[in-house]
Order: C-alpha cells, then sequence, then structure tokens
C-alpha cells in the first residue's frame, strides 16, 4: 500500500511539473491560436486561422522544413487579407509549380537571418535616424520606420506593411504579423 501511494505521489508530482511548466509558458493569441515559445514557426502558423495563405504559399514553395529548422529566423508574417487584397489571380499564379521560384522569392524576402525582435527594430531605427534596413533572406533589403507609434516595414517597391502584432516569440526565432505582403 505505501508503495503505491509513493507511486502515485510521484506521478501527481511530474504530472503537476509537467503542466506547471507548460502553463508558465507565455504566450501570445495569434489568428484565434495560442502560440507557444516552445513550438517552432511552422508548428504554430498552422494553427493560425488568419495565415492559412502563408501556410499554403509556405508548403507550396518546400519552406516547412527549413522554417521548422534551428534558425533563428524573423518572419514578416502577412495575413490573409494581406494576400487577398493583392492583384486578383496574383496568389493562384505564384501558387503553380511552375512559379515556385517566383514564390520563394517572394516567401523568403519576409524573413531576416536572426532574432529581431521589436526592441532591436526600434534601436536600429533610433540609430539610423528615423530609418533602418535589414538584408532579408532573399537578399533584398527592407526598410523599417514609424508612423506614430506604428513600426512600418517598406519593401523594394516602396510598399509598406504595418507590424499588428510583434514580438510572437518561437522556439527558432521571431514572428511579426503584418497587414500587407511584401514584394521584392
Amino acid at each position: 500500500m505505501k508503495m503505491s501511494m509513493k507511486i502515485t505521489s510521484f506521478f501527481a508530482v511530474a504530472f503537476m511539473t509537467a503542466f506547471s511548466a507548460f502553463a508558465q509558458e507565455k504566450t501570445v493569441m495569434v489568428g484565434g491560436a495560442e502560440m507557444y515559445p516552445s513550438k517552432n514557426i511552422i508548428e504554430n502558423a498552422v494553427n493560425s486561422k488568419d495565415h492559412t495563405t502563408l501556410v499554403a504559399a509556405v508548403k507550396a514553395a518546400g519552406l516547412v522544413e527549413t522554417l521548422s529548422g534551428t534558425g533563428p529566423f524573423t518572419v514578416f508574417a502577412p495575413v490573409n487579407s494581406a494576400f487577398d487584397a493583392l492583384p486578383a489571380g496574383t496568389v493562384d499564379n505564384l501558387l503553380k509549380p511552375e512559379n515556385k521560384g517566383m514564390l520563394t522569392s517572394v516567401l523568403t524576402y519576409h524573413v531576416i537571418p536572426g532574432k529581431v525582435d521589436s526592441k532591436s527594430v526600434m534601436k536600429m531605427i533610433k540609430d539610423g535616424n528615423g530609418k533602418a534596413m535589414a538584408k532579408t533572406v532573399q537578399g533584398a533589403d527592407l526598410t523599417f520606420s514609424l508612423d506614430g507609434k506604428n513600426v512600418m516595414v517598406t519593401d523594394s517597391k516602396g510598399n509598406k506593411a504595418k507590424v499588428t502584432t510583434a514580438d510572437v516569440y518561437q522556439s527558432n526565432g521571431v514572428i511579426h504579423v503584418i497587414d500587407k505582403v511584401l514584394m521584392p
């Protein structure tokens, strides 16, 4: 009987310890789903109802394994409405197998190597007298600035996206949700 109580107590303590560690994890809600810092970019993104187009594009481009890797990566993740705002047929055209190279270029333009949180972006902007640039995995630059208190990301064509949710930490980097698709 004493051994049974010890075993039961052991499992109860083990469960509570595991639950406590999980419960202490600070999550951010994105697209109606909790984003867990212990999960990687892909493991979290697939749960966001606001990023189904982005996830489909990442799969079509063959970037799931890369964005599940060690990183770290900083991803500027456009919401579905950002893709919907593109000219009619753009997304369907990019998702065609023969356009995989172009799709990969667009997607990797949304990724900066390293873990760049909002504090780092703000410092870069301050140090750059109101403007900062960062090279993307695709190879071209993104420009960061402020519009009031909003961080804006400008692509090489002059289009501006607003960061709507910053610092969604992942095990392999950080995601910043944006309201527009960036074009190299």
